[in-house]
């Protein structure tokens, strides 16, 4: 404890960093699977392709990702675009499969009658299909944002580890009190993101929240 409040200012540059380092690719990762996953789910082929390729890309060891994007993206070896990356392709892989899954389970009844009130496939996708998978989609999405926060700290071994730096100095330095609280802030900002993910959900499922007090009522 001592430790920590002796270096809060240092701990909370290392929070902030963690923070863009892990939820950056996350956004961005979202933003991209749910087009592929959208085009992926429209085909048995298509789906197959998509989905073998998204694993093959997440069993990658991200630290092998991390010196081999450098060559690939022409930066340099510490730069931190090659962390962001790195994790957007994981969060990206991991999230493909989550909205592909959702999609292909929102019941045939309801995309045929969206299709029969005259909806085109996009309109179909972003007023019918999307918000019924939006549990589902982000059950996954807590998987993957968790997952970012975590590997966020292999970063450190080139540099850009976010509170994965207090591992390695503690480490190098023979601090356990720095290793501990390094430990302790990672499952912590894991848990708030988390929680307010859950929150989120709840917000954007009303409907959910309607059955479940019927189905209580019943």
């Amino acid at each position: 404890m001592t430790w920590v409040l002796g270096n809060l200012p240092f701990i909370r540059g290392l929070i902030l960093d963690h923070l863009v380092f892990a939820l950056v690719p996350v956004v961005i990762g979202l933003v991209l699977a749910i087009p592929i996953g959208w085009l992926a789910n429209r085909t048995r082929l298509g789906r197959t392709i998509v989905i073998n390729l998204a694993g093959l890309l997440f069993t990658i060891p991200s630290l092998a990702l991390f010196v081999i994007l450098p060559i690939i993206l022409g930066t340099g070896i510490l730069d931190p675009l090659n962390v962001i990356v790195a994790l957007t392709v994981y969060t990206m892989a991991l999230l493909v499969r989550s909205v592909a899954d959702a999609l292909s389970a929102v019941p045939p009844l309801i995309v045929n009658s969206a299709t029969a009130m005259g909806f085109r496939p996009m309109r179909r996708f972003l007023t019918v299909e999307l918000p019924i998978s939006v549990p589902v989609v982000l059950a996954g999405l807590r998987v993957a944002t968790v997952s970012s926060i975590s590997m966020v700290t292999v970063g450190s071994v080139i540099g850009f580890g976010g509170l994965g730096r207090m591992f390695t100095d503690g480490f190098q330095r023979n601090i356990p009190e720095e290793i501990i609280a390094g430990i302790v802030l990672v499952l912590a900002i894991a848990l708030v993101i988390d929680g307010l993910l859950l929150l989120l959900g709840r917000r954007l499922t009303p409907w959910d929240r309607v059955a479940a007090a019927v189905g209580k009522a019943t």
